[in-house]
């Protein structure tokens, strides 16, 4: 049985309920591009909101993080992974959380004691050391020589500088065939991590105070493409049955074996995984130049930079037969691929077409350079112009200034790639702005006017207009449609003052909770079916808007002021985009 089955199963045989993994793409949260945890879609709930299938839920969470994506090309890193994650929302605490870790462990997967170990926070700062959580590791059988004690850099976990924050406890696995040590050395990487529980049971302020939480909350995670290889026995993820199909086939359309070049092959099955995950989300993200499109863009280009390295026909359809055995690995888990395939395969297709009459572009552009130089030296900007604008790595510009006897100035393109690779780093990060501290007032706001948007343009454009994403700051409202034109001065003005008119209305919003085919029958909208449990929020507002949603909304739409459409522009193929404002 798939490791994913054995985890759901178990940890509903203990009173957990399977909630749906989120869209890649997040709804509402302009702090990240993509859901980087399987923690990240139950903030609200872990501050407390009722979630509506109780206290105890499991999942699998498709994640994306791409803080290090220039380090894919390894054992071990991956753009998208999957997150097994299960949680308790002020129902068990330590002593739970741990046996049921250590059963799944040891029971369940029949992982022998001897190659356990765990780290346990050593108190710092006011905040004392975890001696329950040891306790209960050593009364399972854990000796105290496998037990490591760190500081808050390693077993401490807070989102931001303030917001729900505790202790945590990792569990490693050492994956190695040497004799194993007897006392547990966490530097040691022969240990693996493999499973991290955290414990939130502490409040960290603005001004670093700590205080007690109310409700104390577990949230755990174990990576799932990790523990298949420790599962199977291999140090190298590719080689796991997660990977090992899709190595193959690349090995069949390359010149070259895995051994040969690991490397290159690793990458084109990492990216052109996590490209099929992006292309197949409901949002509808395409290629581009901005926010979740750079990073596909990036992520197909990168994939067919390493395609040319290992000899594979450019002209072949090599990309698609790469995605459709990713779509049929993960249809049974993740349904919207089968849903989107053409959709997927299309878009990985059309950019392999545009970047290759790119690089033919970029070889132009070379030519041109090379042949205007005064000097027998390529300077870091020149390299960076090729690399940036036509996605030449500086592998190719320094193989192809060797044939014309250039150098290039290798260590500066490298330090003006570092500037960069910090750039997107930085604009790409997992990170969530101000911890978990909800949402503010104005995006509240926001939040409820995308609804009445969405209902406005039903009216004004055309009734069958759905909702394809969202991105809400306290400054703004971005809401993407479906529409098949540029909306006229007369639409956007009509729009406008509809959504303007049930403002000053002072409609009620009102919220209840049903079943999914209930809320559906009753003419409720969603965005993203597939993500919603059976058990669903609905708010509607008065009788112009009625959708499935995770709020938080106002009250009464007489507290969201002025609405005012500021642009109105393309998204991408089908898709347009209105940016507005509250004032």
């Amino acid at each position: 049985m798939n490791l994913k089955d054995l985890y759901i199963d178990f940890f509903v045989s203990k009173g957990h309920k399977q909630i749906p993994s989120a869209p890649v793409v997040p709804e509402n949260d302009p702090s990240v591009l993509f859901n980087t945890a399987g923690m990240q879609p139950l903030i609200p709930y872990l501050m407390g909101r009722p979630h509506p299938y109780g206290t105890r839920l499991v999942d699998y969470q498709k994640c994306i993080r791409t803080s290090d994506l220039e380090r894919v090309g390894d054992k071990s890193h991956h753009t998208f992974f999957e997150m097994l994650g299960n949680w308790s929302l002020g129902d068990y605490f330590k002593k739970e959380s741990i046996g049921y870790s250590f059963e799944f462990l040891t029971k369940i997967l029949k992982i022998p004691v001897e190659r356990l170990a765990v780290t346990v926070f050593n108190g710092e700062d006011n905040i004392p050391k975890d001696e329950v959580s040891a306790s209960i590791w050593k009364n399972l059988g854990i000796s105290e020589d496998r037990i490591a004690y760190l500081g808050k850099e390693d077993n401490f976990w807070i989102a931001g500088d303030s917001g729900p924050c505790g202790p945590d406890t990792e569990i490693f696995y050492f994956r190695s065939d040497d004799a194993i040590p007897v006392k547990f050395d966490p530097n040691d990487e022969r240990w693996v991590e493999i499973w991290n529980n955290v414990f939130m049971e502490f409040y960290k302020d603005n001004d670093g105070k700590i205080t007690e939480l109310p409700q104390k909350n577990v949230d755990t995670g174990m990576g799932y493409e990790r523990v298949v290889a420790v599962l199977e026995g291999v140090d190298d993820n590719y080689l796991s049955s997660v990977w090992i199909d899709i190595v193959k086939k690349i090995e069949q359309l390359s010149k070259y074996t895995y051994e040969e070049n690991p490397t290159s092959m690793r990458i084109i099955a990492d990216h052109i995984r996590t490209a099929v995950f992006i292309l197949g989300d409901e949002a509808g993200i395409k290629p581009s130049n901005t926010d979740q499109g750079y990073i596909l863009r990036r992520l197909i280009r990168r994939a067919i930079r390493h395609a040319k390295k290992l000899e594979i026909d450019e002209n072949s359809n090599w990309e698609v037969i790469i995605a459709n055995m990713i779509i049929d690995k993960y249809a049974k888990y993740y349904h919207e691929l089968t849903k989107n395939k053409e959709v997927i395969l299309e878009g990985l297709t059309n950019e392999k077409n545009k970047f290759n009459r790119t690089l033919a572009k970029g070889l132009k552009e070379f030519e041109k350079i090379t042949s205007n130089l005064t000097t027998d030296t390529l300077n870091k900007d020149l390299a960076f112009k090729l690399y940036d604008t036509y996605g030449f790595p500086i592998e190719l510009t320094v193989e192809l200034a060797n044939e014309k006897a250039i150098s290039v100035d290798v260590e500066g393109f490298n330090e003006k790639f570092k500037a960069h690779q910090e750039l997107s780093r930085t604009a790409s990060s997992g990170k969530f702005k101000g911890g978990l501290a909800g949402d503010s007032e104005k995006e509240i706001k926001y939040h409820t006017a995308t609804h009445l948007l969405n209902a406005a343009l039903k009216v004004v454009v055309n009734k069958d207009i759905h909702q394809k994403g969202s991105n809400i700051t306290s400054e703004r409202m971005r809401f993407d449609f479906s529409c098949d034109h540029k909306l006229t001065d007369e639409e956007k003005q009509k729009t406008e003052q509809l959504v303007n008119k049930w403002i000053s209305e002072g409609l009620d919003v009102t919220v209840t909770e049903m079943s999914k085919e209930q809320a559906l029958k009753s003419g409720a909208e969603c965005m993203f079916i597939e993500k919603y449990p059976d058990i669903v929020t609905v708010y509607s507002i008065g009788d112009v808007s009625k959708e499935l949603c995770g709020g938080p909304h106002v009250k009464n739409t007489s507290e969201l002021g002025k609405f005012k459409i500021v642009k109105e522009e393309a998204s991408s193929a089908g898709v347009r985009r209105i940016k507005a404002i509250l004032e």
